[in-house]
């Protein structure tokens, strides 16, 4: 029903959620993508096996770059700071922290991405004839995943 309180009955809804980045500015995005990770796979056959295939066991983690999208602001350049921080085989690593939130703001589900830095921003597409709002792209490399319940 409508007006109910979030109980476990019901999937969490993901368009409530706040980003962190450590040491910059508090930041609204619309969209974060790419929470993702996997085990590499090592296949293996020892010479003497019977089987005539092969044995599969989980290799290293893997985490793949988390894309955040966030509306353009006039005068908003931290990412843009943070990405010309880029040195040869340096850059300023950040913790980020990505929550989704309950009806009341507080968090529910919390990742947490280990030494992220941005890999690759993509500012606005621009046409005279659209009436979207200004929208950049900021790419993010990270060393780790944490997932925490609220």
């Amino acid at each position: 029903m409508a007006g109910e309180a979030q109980d476990n009955v019901w999937p969490l809804p993901k368009f409530y959620f706040a980003v962190e980045v450590a040491d910059l500015p508090e930041a609204s995005f619309q969209e974060v993508s790419g929470l993702d990770v996997e085990a590499q796979i090592i296949e293996y056959r020892h010479g003497n096996s019977p089987e005539f295939s092969t044995i599969k066991m989980p290799g290293i983690k893997k985490y793949g770059n988390v894309t955040l999208k966030k509306g353009i602001f006039k005068g908003d350049n931290k990412f843009w700071a943070w990405f010309n921080k880029i040195k040869m085989n340096t850059i300023e690593r950040q913790p980020v922290t990505i929550k989704l939130l309950d009806e009341g703001g507080n968090p529910t589900m919390v990742w947490t991405l280990k030494n992220a830095w941005p890999t690759k921003i993509t500012g606005t597409d621009m046409k005279s004839d659209g009436n979207e709002v200004a929208v950049e792209t900021l790419e993010i490399a990270h060393e780790g995943l944490e997932i925490a319940n609220g």
